[in-house]
Order: C-alpha cells, then structure tokens, then sequence
C-alpha cells in the first residue's frame, strides 16, 4: 500500500487530488491530509474513504516548521511510510508593487513562509523516507513560476523560488531514486485567488486574471498525478504557457504583452 502525503488538501485542487487517488486507487492507498481548515479535511477523508482508501487527517499550518514536521512524523508513525509527497498547499496574492505600503510589506514574507518554506520544510522532513521507498516529490509551482506577471511580484517571487528549490534538488536527488516533478498550472477554477493577499495584506475577494479560460480543477489534478505516475521533470499546463516559456527565450517583449493582456482592465498598470 502506498502512502500519499498531500498538503493543501482541504479544497481546490489538493482535495481533487486526493479524491481521484482513492478513486484509482481504492484500498492500495493510504492518503495524508493536510491543511489548516480541519473541517473540510475531514470531508474530504470521508469521500476518499468511500472508495476503500485509508486516510490520515492532519491539520497543519505549513508557513510553520514544527507543524510540517508533526506532519511527517504522524503520517510515519499511522503508516510507517511515506511514496510521494505532494506539496499543494499555496496562498496567491494581486497587487501592483507601488500600491504596497511600506508598513504592508511584511506579507510578503508571510506568503514565501507558505508557499515556498512550507515546500522545503515538508521537503525535508519527509526526505530520508522518500529515499527508503524510492518515492517522489511534487511541487505544485504556477505559470507564475515560469513566467513574471505583472500586479503578481510576491506570488510569481515565491513561485521562482519554487521552481529553483526544486530544479536544484532534483538533480541532488537523480541517484537515490527519488523523482521530482514541479507542476505549472495556469488560471484554474479555483477560489485561491479570491482568497489571496491585496495590497494591504487583506483578502482580495476577487481575481485579479481574465478567467473565461480557466482549467478545470478536475483535469489540473489529472495532470499533476499523471505526471507523478510517469515521474517527469516538468508538468507545464497549457499550450499558451508552453508556448510563453520558450518565447521567453527568443522575443521576451512579447512575453510581457502577453503577461499584461491576461489581467482585467481595471487592475492593470497605468
């Protein structure tokens, strides 16, 4: 029986996650659920448990250390394994830089304690039985990652950073077997980015991105566990971040055209 650690894991894409694992899976596996919210953990188990997998909930805070790391040791001590490690968990944020007062920017940092240290922390703890298990390592970055887009610098900075960690692991990582996939969604339908950080650190309360293409949250955590399955490099999402990547390279001007003209009219810079 294979044991799946999944942070992130109340709603959105990280509980879809866990729902079509037990779905494939059914009583070959053994889900860890993680997130802040409890609550909707627990009903997400109890889905999970409906098709015949075992289930762990374990309410963490990622942006703290001590939390990933109980994380782990539960997840261990329940299961005495861990075969993949799944880090989902995210905040988003919109806000043009020079909209962010001086005495705002601490959530800043506040957003890489989630989205990146949560990633490295969890990392970490889970390592030495990932190596045991020959497991794998998913990092669930964002175009973002890949790609600067304007009214996002904090949340495109934690996903660099993202992107970085995990390039630079995967190569430490090549001969103990372990695999790192780093995922790219784009825009999915999800409420992340209502729930993200405006300028003044509050609750945006809407999305800053033209949505009218979003991913299903359904086919984004088909990719993400389809490239865990196949144990590959990368997951880039769609054709247009595909494509935006490598013009990236060769005409990065009109990388930035493209940047800008995914955001509303009302949110982009003057």
């Amino acid at each position: 029986m294979k044991t799946i650690v999944i942070t992130g894991a109340s709603d959105g894409i990280g509980a879809e996650m866990a729902r079509q694992l037990a779905q494939t899976h059914g009583a070959g596996v053994a889900l860890v659920l993680a997130a802040r919210n409890e609550a909707l953990l627990t009903q997400v188990a109890l889905q999970c448990a409906a098709h015949g997998a075992q289930t762990l909930v374990v309410k963490t805070d990622v942006s703290q250390q001590a939390d990933c790391r109980q994380l782990v040791a539960s997840a261990v001590q329940d299961f005495g394994r861990i075969d993949a490690l799944i880090n989902n968990a995210g905040m988003s944020a919109h806000a043009l830089f020079e909209e962010v007062k001086a005495q705002d920017l601490g959530w800043y940092e506040d957003l890489m304690r989630v989205n990146l240290w949560g990633s490295v922390w969890c990392t970490h703890a889970a390592l030495p039985y990932l190596k045991q298990s020959r497991g794998s390592i998913v990092a669930v970055s964002s175009l973002a990652g890949l790609i600067g887009v304007p009214g996002r610098t904090a949340y495109s900075a934690t996903k660099f950073a993202m992107t970085g960690f995990f390039e630079a692991l995967r190569a430490e990582l090549k001969g103990a077997g372990v695999s790192v996939t780093t995922a790219y969604p784009g825009v999915v339908a999800t409420q992340i980015r209502h729930r993200g950080f405006n300028a003044a650190g509050q609750a945006a309360g809407a999305s800053g991105l033209k949505e009218d293409d979003a991913m299903s949250v359904e086919e984004c955590a088909r990719l993400i566990l389809q490239g865990m399955e196949r144990r590959e490099r990368e997951v880039v999402m769609s054709a247009k971040g595909r494509l935006g990547r490598w013009l990236k390279l060769i005409a990065p001007g009109r990388v930035e055209a493209m940047a800008l003209a995914a955001l509303k009219d009302e949110v982009k810079p003057q």
